[in-house]
């Protein structure tokens, strides 16, 4: 946890546009070194904070268990039907936590990349899921 007297550890960063899979795998190999040299082993509650340049946010963790779990903002809620097309899924979950398989990270960074203002590394967010630990 971050002492409220302590400069944010994380600050976003403005969104540079995704339009491959190649360029998803090159951020994804980024992120992934990023939270290996930021993160420490004891945090939970890890993954990334995408601020929609429309309003909202979703935060988004992997697993180890090869889930992708979205958590998206009430102000995002407009972005479903986005997310729906990308991971080719007919319903939203009731609540704002969407898990997805891992395979769709690359269909669903493409899709969500021209609505990003920035995006931020974040660690001890609910993911609406107990017990359940973020991996990348």
């Amino acid at each position: 946890m971050q002492d409220n007297k302590e400069p944010p550890r994380f600050r976003p960063v403005p969104w540079s546009g995704l339009e491959t899979p190649a360029d998803v795998e090159l951020w994804i190999a980024e992120h992934n070194l990023s939270m290996q040299e930021n993160i420490g082993p004891q945090e939970t509650g890890y993954g990334v904070c995408f601020t929609l340049a429309e309003g909202g946010e979703i935060y988004m963790q992997t697993t180890q268990d090869g889930a992708l779990i979205l958590d998206v903002t009430p102000e995002a809620a407009w972005i479903a039907p986005l997310i729906m097309a990308a991971a080719r899924i007919d319903e939203a979950p009731q609540g704002s936590t969407w898990v997805l398989p891992d395979d769709k990270l690359i269909q669903l960074m493409i899709g969500l990349s021209g609505l990003i203002a920035s995006s931020m590394l974040v660690v001890g967010h609910n993911f609406g899921l107990r017990r359940r630990m973020g991996a990348w």
